[in-house]
């Protein structure tokens, strides 16, 4: 739910690859807001474990107990301005609880984020995610692209086609023909920053990022390279989002590949795997 690093050089600059650069460790501030507030989170924690089982929305309180999150993701998980931390709101709420989860158990690495979780239930790490799944702030406008058209004509058909003689799936056909993710589990593309998407996918590409197995976004990195990460994402990052944006409830076929981080997944008849 955040970048292994932010791109500190200008916007030009930033449209090369800078994945390979180490994660930024967490400044003081920033330490002192964690250490304030994860009291509340595990106090809260301890509190969900005695709610009843049927699996109620977000119980009323969870906004305050969010500071921790709310301060680096943004008001209601928005996102903010610098591009680091993505936006939240609206995500499917089992991606989010996947992520959540990852997080939690070292399968996605950032010290803040490891060591804010590190105590948290399954419960309660399903209260953050029910939350931040009912919220729906609006969107700003993308940030123009400042690469040429040559690049973004290859982004769009690696987003919209993929590498079908390689056996790289579009990434249309997993997160959604309009991009906007698919119930319970699969993220929309739109809305993010390109040094986010650049930063996750490189993660992703390196081995610092995994998921449970079969890892197909893994594989499907490994696959790529820089030049084309980076024309994804420019892509990616430079569409206006729809203003009924929203996961589909299904896709219309199965998945290309096997996908463990997908709940019930099992690729198409001679899909990569």
């Amino acid at each position: 739910m955040y970048p292994l690093r932010p791109a500190l050089q200008s916007r030009k600059r930033a449209a090369r690859m800078d994945y390979n650069r180490p994660m930024r460790s967490p400044t003081k501030n920033m330490k002192k807001l964690v250490a304030a507030v994860v009291g509340t989170l595990i106090t809260g924690g301890a509190a969900m474990a005695q709610t009843p089982a049927e699996k109620p929305r977000a119980v009323p309180g969870m906004a305050e107990r969010m500071a921790a999150c709310i301060a680096c993701h943004g008001k209601e998980g928005r996102a903010t301005a610098d591009g680091y931390y993505p936006r939240i709101a609206g995500k499917p709420e089992g991606y989010l609880l996947n992520q959540l989860q990852s997080f939690r158990d070292g399968r996605r690495r950032y010290p803040m984020m490891n060591y804010l979780l590190g105590h948290l239930s399954d419960d309660y790490l399903q209260q953050i995610a029910l939350f931040f799944a009912d919220q729906h702030p609006p969107y700003p406008p993308p940030v123009p692209a400042d690469v040429g058209a040559t690049v973004l004509e290859r982004g769009r058909l690696l987003v919209s086609q993929g590498k079908p003689a390689q056996g790289i799936p579009a990434c249309a056909s997993c997160h959604g023909a309009g991009l906007t993710g698919v119930q319970p589990a699969i993220p929309g593309l739109l809305g993010l920053p390109r040094d986010y998407i650049n930063a996750q996918l490189g993660a992703w590409r390196n081995g610092e990022r995994t998921a449970r197995a079969p890892d197909c976004m893994g594989e499907i990195a490994k696959a790529l390279s820089p030049e084309e990460i980076n024309a994804a994402s420019s892509w990616l990052s430079s569409q206006p989002v729809p203003a009924d944006y929203a996961p589909q409830g299904v896709l219309p076929k199965p998945l290309p590949v096997a996908c463990g981080s997908m709940p019930g997944s099992s690729a198409s008849p001679g899909a990569t795997r």
